[in-house]
């Protein structure tokens, strides 16, 4: 009772402050429950390569065939274990590869249908050339199989286009065998718009650049959970703005500097290293939040050098997609202003949602940015241990 009533005296309903601590760690139990299996259930892009040449159309697609042919819509879905078909996937990932290739052509029969390829305008009619399956190996991640799709070209031919079916997820499409070629993302039910069969000029510095802001964006929203959880342990330090923008420009630079150090390939860390230290970077900020409310003068430094390991994470996704070398630059810092919006959206969405109702609220800290703090240390040190160990 006399917590009760002074809790009163503070101006605030114990009973309702109660009820938004356990929503808030409901949320965040959630989350981390959530993002636990992702090695295994993560979505992805398929990865294709287009060459076209001799009068012929190559597409080279890696993919997570599985997710394909079990039925389960890419576009609505960001992990598969969520999916209503989850289990007909999971019995599809044991299959050997014969098996699954199989399983593969007698799906791809239908899909085709939904591959929108052209030639001046002129629909051409792909057909499915080659499928490559790996060993089973470690069912607890997915398989990147490979099909080979080809297509007649007509003769004079100048472009073409690419039309990626709806619940296919994203494609990242890249011209190979020319001179500055196509490279960009293709959303699930959108096209390509032309690609100039001799390549050159079929993307600008401008188009390059903004075809990679939703790449980088992608990565943190709603991709990039490790770093939304990093991003979120930097916001509930303090709720002034100071300390929030020293933290943020800290971890701005250094991932900025080893993203550009990594897709020019001259920095190179494996990622069995890099995930388990971001992994731990989430617990540090998380777990130095419960232990202070301020800004000492070696967090922005701390925050500096794990910001070096996020940009090595992030390289490594540039790497699975692809720069188109003739638009390196832009494509680069597309990349890079897209992970930036995303990390000011996780920083206005957290605000929005409790900073701007509680942070001024004197048990604010006991009651939000602690708890925070402890699900999201919580959720890093498991990623260690996973990442690490198991």
């Amino acid at each position: 009772m006399a917590e009760v009533s002074r809790a009163r005296r503070m101006g605030f309903d114990p009973l309702g402050l109660m009820r938004l601590k356990l929503t808030l760690l409901a949320v965040l139990s959630s989350l981390a429950l959530w993002t636990a299996p992702l090695s295994a259930h993560e979505v992805t892009p398929v990865i294709a390569d287009l060459t076209v040449e001799g009068g012929a159309a190559r597409l080279d697609m890696r993919m997570n065939a599985e997710a394909f042919v079990a039925g389960i819509d890419l576009g609505s879905v960001l992990d598969t274990a969520s999916a209503e078909e989850a289990a007909r996937y999971d019995a599809l990932r044991a299959l050997p590869p014969g098996a699954m290739a199989d399983a593969v052509r007698g799906w791809a029969a239908g899909w085709l249908e939904g591959i929108d390829l052209r030639a001046d305008g002129a629909p051409l009619a792909p057909r499915l050339e080659e499928v490559t399956v790996p060993e089973v190996g470690d069912v607890g991640y997915a398989r990147a199989s490979h099909l080979v799709l080809g297509a007649d070209v007509p003769a004079g031919a100048r472009v073409v286009t690419l039309g990626w079916p709806a619940g296919a997820g994203q494609l990242v499409l890249r011209q190979m065998g020319v001179e500055n070629g196509f490279t960009g993302l293709i959303e699930a039910g959108g096209t390509s718009g032309p690609i100039a069969i001799g390549g050159g000029g079929a993307t600008g510095a401008l188009g390059a650049f903004a075809e990679y802001i939703p790449v980088g964006f992608d990565h943190i929203l709603p991709k990039g959970l490790d770093h939304i959880l990093f991003v979120l342990g930097l916001f509930f330090l303090s709720t002034r703005l100071g300390p929030l923008l020293w933290q943020i420009s800290a971890f701005t630079v250094a991932h900025t500097i080893t993203l550009a150090l990594g897709a020019l390939g001259w920095v190179s860390v494996p990622a069995g290293i890099v995930e388990p230290l971001i992994a731990a970077s989430i617990t540090y900020v998380a777990v130095e939040n419960v232990l202070t409310s301020r800004l000492h003068s070696w967090r922005p430094v701390v925050v500096f050098c794990f910001g070096l390991l996020h940009g090595l994470g992030f390289a490594s996704v540039l790497e699975e997609f692809g720069l188109p070398q003739g638009q390196f630059i832009p494509a680069l810092l597309g990349f890079n202003v897209g992970v930036e919006l995303g990390q000011l959206t996780v920083i206005a969405l957290a605000f929005l949602a409790v900073g701007y109702w509680f942070g001024g609220k004197p048990w604010y800290r006991r009651a939000i940015a602690v708890p925070a703090s402890l699900v999201i240390a919580a959720v890093g040190a498991w990623w260690f241990v996973e990442r690490a160990f198991l």
